[in-house]
């Protein structure tokens, strides 16, 4: 399995001819970086909460107008309101399902609490067996999935800190590690994070990929 990163939480997921794209959120396209129409044939769309830097409606529209035969996949709460907008989403937030060759499987995890707001429903998600993508959340049902392959892990954000991150990696004990949710950052300010979390997690064995470049990718089995 091919995962390249467009940018904070936007991860394409490659095997064979399928391809899952996860959270095309506006940080991917703010600054120009991520064309949404380069995104071609695309299986599934999957979302995990409804916020705008995991949801674009405007890029989300040119995806599947390019993509008509993808499944927009996603929880209740996000089928109601993209629903209002004209979307076709089958909501898929608890279970496993068969996409091409790839298997996804669904849970409810609570998202970390915000200030001045009342938290979405979100939805985590495990591919193939192997990668976790939690959204935002540290959630217990996240938390309790120790020794998960790869995580997909929530770096930077205004409900966690660095010391909460790591610990919570940890204790989860993956062998990999992918930062997401890091894409309102400079580019220099991140290059010293991901070198921070680099060196911590070497400590447990736990390799950290930063994948810090537009598209910038890793196989994974």
């Amino acid at each position: 399995m091919k995962v390249s990163k467009f940018i904070h939480s936007c991860l394409l997921l490659e095997k064979g001819d399928d391809k899952l794209l996860f959270d095309p959120g506006a940080f991917s396209f703010a600054e120009g970086l991520v064309d949404p129409g380069e995104f071609k044939g695309i299986s599934a769309v999957v979302l995990t909460h409804f916020h705008p830097d995991h949801i674009d409606d405007r890029s989300l529209k040119t995806i599947t107008g390019n993509n008509p035969d993808a499944v927009l996949l996603a929880n209740t709460e996000i089928a109601e309101k993209l629903g209002e907008k004209g979307f076709e989403v089958d909501v898929f937030s608890e279970g496993a399902r068969e996409i091409g060759e790839f298997t996804l499987a669904a849970f409810d995890a609570k998202h970390a609490d915000i200030l001045n707001s009342e938290a979405p429903e979100n939805t985590a998600y495990i591919v193939d067996g192997t990668l976790l993508i939690p959204g935002d959340s540290y959630g217990p049902s996240v938390e309790k999935r120790v020794g998960i392959p790869v995580l997909a892990l929530p770096v930077m954000a205004p409900w966690t800190t660095e010391l909460e991150t790591a610990s919570i990696a940890v204790k989860m004990g993956p062998k990999k590690i992918i930062p997401i949710h890091d894409g309102y950052t400079k580019d220099f300010f991140l290059k010293m994070r991901y070198d921070n979390f680099r060196k911590y997690f070497e400590r447990y064995d736990i390799e950290f990929i930063p994948l810090s470049g537009v598209g910038d990718s890793v196989e994974i089995a």
